[in-house]
């Protein structure tokens, strides 16, 4: 399948999109400093995140619409003022595009309602991205999935049958294109509730490409992600996390997010197939293996003996296995130190 000019698939390097959610801190500019970081960076794709404080919750600042853990990054603030602060200004979609664009980025976002679906469609945008906390927001699958677009989704917090639930609807509704993402729906997650064995077994269970979208620190669970048959990386992306932002805290920085592409391509070509024996590579290496050589100068009727045969290296005798089997036997010529010991010389 394709995104934009990209293809995805398990022959092609990972597909590696840079989140910006709210890192850009209400600044334009700064918005599209993060979009020329991550082209600079070698990812493939720019994410958005489109919705109002009033699309997405209620102006209501207590009970449940009140963040009162004291874990967690946003503790003390309200949904909606959250949201507030967290949007990306609708209008500033279309000249991050535009900048992503020139420079070989693709650039789509995630819709939190269908009013943002509708807008994204006016911009045309390649894909849609579904977030993990409205996976169960079927009526939205239904809408994307309608107009055609490869669509991702994250899985988070999602039992089997409610991901089964929405790769039905999406596919249902005409969704061609699927993939799916791994993902953990805490603010950092850890690597030991990533849980990335999880991916093989999506890609069997409902047959479509799989991926990470990943909150941890670093970039260790993105590479093991791909070893595992990740096809699509998603890290949250920022120009430094001192900077803060509401995001920024599990966000990676330019110099990573380098390192994050280079490694899981790096990971991505290391897996090959299976195989044994020597490599293409390898067979010049053959030579430096242990086989056996005479140690001593020998006589015609001398025997071997341990003073006078070898397992050494390099590897043009007979192979070690023989060792025992030549133990006692005469040799029928005269030989020298240092000649690789064959079957003809014996007897």
């Amino acid at each position: 399948m394709n995104i934009g000019d990209y293809t995805i698939g398990q022959n092609k390097p990972p597909f590696i999109i840079a989140e910006m959610s709210g890192n850009h801190n209400h600044s334009l500019d700064r918005a599209l400093v993060i979009v020329e970081a991550a082209a600079e960076a070698g990812a493939h794709a720019i994410k958005l995140q489109t919705y109002t404080a009033d699309t997405i919750t209620l102006d209501v600042a207590e009970g449940e619409f009140f963040i009162s853990d004291e874990k967690s990054l946003w503790t003390g603030q309200n949904l909606y003022d959250l949201y507030k602060q967290a949007y990306t200004p609708w209008e500033w979609h279309e000249p991050i595009m535009k900048r992503a664009e020139e420079l070989g980025l693709i650039c789509f976002s995630t819709p939190f309602d269908e009013t943002a679906v509708d807008f994204l469609e006016s911009l045309n945008v390649p894909a849609y991205k579904i977030a993990s906390f409205e996976n169960n927001h079927l009526p939205l699958i239904r809408k994307v999935a309608a107009t055609g677009k490869p669509l991702i989704i994250s899985t988070g917090m999602a039992t089997i049958a409610e991901l089964d639930e929405a790769v039905r609807t999406a596919r249902d509704a005409g969704c061609q294109n699927l993939i799916l993402l791994k993902c953990t729906s805490t603010y950092p997650s850890t690597p030991e509730n990533s849980n990335i064995l999880t991916i093989p077994h999506m890609r069997e269970l409902f047959n479509c490409e799989v991926g990470l979208s990943d909150h941890t620190l670093g970039i260790g669970a993105a590479v093991a992600a791909v070893a595992h048959g990740a096809t699509v990386i998603e890290k949250h992306f920022t120009l430094s996390r001192v900077d803060g932002g509401v995001d920024s805290a599990f966000s990676i920085e330019p110099a990573e997010l380098k390192m994050l592409v280079e490694e899981t391509e790096r990971a991505w070509q290391s897996l090959g197939g299976v195989v044994y024996g020597p490599g293409e590579a390898e067979k010049k290496s053959l030579m430096f293996r242990r086989s056996l050589y005479v140690a001593e100068d020998m006589k015609a009727g001398d025997v071997f003996t341990k003073e006078n045969l070898r397992c050494v290296r390099p590897g043009l005798g007979l192979a070690p296995k023989y060792y025992e089997v030549l133990m006692g036997k005469r040799v029928n010529r005269d030989v020298k130190k240092g000649m690789a010991v064959e079957w003809g010389m014996v007897g």
